[in-house]
């Protein structure tokens, strides 16, 4: 368990390491000069770089445990980007930081869903996956006001590089602390081998529909409270740093409540496909609400993105549904190729939607580019939602017979 506690702060980690650009954009875009487009391509790239990871991360997952994986990735390159981040000179050095710190970040949430998938019932496996999503979304949190307030009063450079520091501590105490679980069922040195895996589970026609909604399902949630929220607040409301902290704090309050709610949903309403269909058919409606009423009041705005982060906490749900259709002797690169997907969903739109804000803005009218990111946010999770109405079911209990 304590190995798993050592996990679970990586998690948290990584958390902050994805959402905290937006309380630094202010500070960023005076010092370094960097503009939204760079500070776009910054949070992509750690979301773009995570996402690729997964597939080494899997293949690493199944041949080398998860001690030795999560251990090294986290101490070298998370705690090397961290501590880029707070040299850098120039926008390009931010970039590369993310980037670098991304990889580092790829494998703290993989190696504990994999410990879970080996040691634990199929039945416990939603709740144990948003329990620990929903612990590591206190990232967020500190990612929030708390980020504001300590690079206000010591420095933004002050404060990346204690973390640089932290991030190597508990990068050590996952390699002397985790236990990898006991292999079961194939041996993993003889089936799947390599990249091999992937391909046999991207042959899985049951996953089609579920991949879409999985890769998009986060995305609203990890770009508005990781890097639009700050520049949308700034330009339309005039706020400044600690009122934008005050904002995404509530919002990733939400993040880590939602995934305490989706936990036990699947195993009280029997079903999985149906508690995420009305999870993010409320968060579609959110969005929607966003972007017919781009200006309102503060408060408004931030109850909206409350409601965007918690139901946007879909995750552990997801991958649970998902890893019901995955071979036992694929488990690494199974649950990997999913989060692939949900991270570089993610990923993707931060690029994606740099771009849309780019292209709508019209000079003297703050409002026009924010309505079309939302716009677009809504768009494509209301088309995911559709592809995901034509997927199995996969129940707890009927996971559970299928396993025994």
């Amino acid at each position: 368990m304590i190995g798993l506690a050592a996990l679970a702060i990586g998690y948290v980690l990584s958390q902050f390491y994805r959402s905290f650009l937006a309380v630094l954009t202010p500070a960023l875009t005076t010092e370094l000069g960097a503009t939204k487009a760079e500070l776009s391509m910054a949070s992509g790239a750690w979301f773009v770089v995570f996402a690729l990871m997964q597939f080494v991360v899997g293949v690493s997952l199944d041949r080398y445990g998860p001690r030795r994986t999560a251990a090294f990735l986290l101490t070298v390159c998370g705690g090397g980007g961290a501590l880029m981040f707070a040299l850098a000179p120039t926008p390009g050095t931010i970039i590369l930081a993310m980037a670098l710190n991304g990889a580092g970040c790829s494998a703290v949430l993989m190696a504990s869903v994999f410990i879970f998938a080996k040691s634990f019932s199929a039945g416990r496996l939603t709740i144990l996956i948003s329990w620990l999503v929903a612990f590591g979304t206190l990232g967020n949190v500190v990612g929030s006001a708390p980020m504001a307030a300590a690079a206000e009063a010591f420095g933004w450079r002050s404060v990346m590089g204690g973390l640089a520091f932290f991030t190597i501590l508990t990068g050590i105490a996952i390699h002397f602390l985790v236990r990898d679980p006991e292999a079961a069922g194939v041996p993993e040195r003889e089936a799947g081998l390599g990249f091999k895996g992937y391909r046999e589970l991207l042959s899985l026609r049951v996953l089609w529909p579920i991949l879409p909604l999985t890769a998009l399902n986060y995305a609203p949630a990890a770009g508005i409270r990781g890097l639009w929220a700050g520049p949308y607040l700034s330009d339309v409301y005039n706020a400044d740093a600690l009122m934008i902290g005050q904002a995404t704090l509530f919002m990733a309050l939400a993040m880590s409540a939602g995934g305490l709610v989706y936990g036990p949903l699947d195993v009280f309403f029997r079903t999985r496909k149906w508690v995420a269909v009305g999870g993010n058919f409320i968060g579609l409606m959110a969005i929607a609400f966003v972007a017919i009423t781009p200006v309102s009041s503060i408060v408004t705005t931030t109850t909206a993105f409350v409601v965007i982060g918690l139901c946007g906490a879909s995750y552990g749900l997801l991958m649970a549904h998902g890893r019901a259709f995955v071979p036992a002797h694929l488990t690494g690169r199974g649950v990997t190729l999913l989060n692939f997907f949900s991270v570089g969903g993610a990923g993707v739109m931060q690029f994606l939607t740099g771009g849309v804000v780019s292209v709508s803005t019209v000079p003297g009218d703050p409002v026009a580019a924010y309505q079309t990111l939302f716009v677009f946010y809504a768009a494509l999770i209301a088309l995911s939602l559709a592809i995901y109405l034509a997927c199995k079911d996969a129940p707890p209990e009927v996971e559970r017979a299928r396993t025994d």
